[in-house]
């Protein structure tokens, strides 16, 4: 029965990170690669950033994933994230990701520009 409920409790996780809800209560779905950044940002990011279409970054100072385009074009981050992003926010920790990673969240953060 534990096993079911783990296994029940993952795919409910699953389908929710597959997509976004839209205002006319459709659901928008991802690709692979951005689930798997979306899933990547969840685990490394969403502590001070917001992640998604909607709500305050837990961090004030710490701008929301979805208006990154609206300072640069998103594609631009795919060094930074490679090599280590070191100037962001002030409490941001650095850290660098493999490649396959970076084309992750990259095509996440390109999912939030629609």
């Amino acid at each position: 029965m534990r096993l079911f409920r783990s296994l029940k409790a993952g795919c409910v996780a699953a389908l929710m990170l597959a997509g976004f809800p839209l205002a006319d209560g459709r659901t928008e779905t991802l690709s692979p690669s951005a689930q798997r950044g979306r899933v990547f940002v969840q685990a490394n990011c969403a502590r001070c950033h917001a992640i998604g279409r909607t709500g305050d970054s837990p961090l004030p100072i710490a701008p929301a994933f979805r208006t990154l385009h609206q300072r640069y074009p998103v594609v631009s981050l795919q060094e930074a994230l490679a090599e280590g992003i070191v100037t962001g926010h002030p409490s941001m920790p650095e850290f660098s990701l493999a490649p396959d990673q970076v084309d992750a969240v990259i095509a996440y953060l390109k999912s939030l520009e629609r």
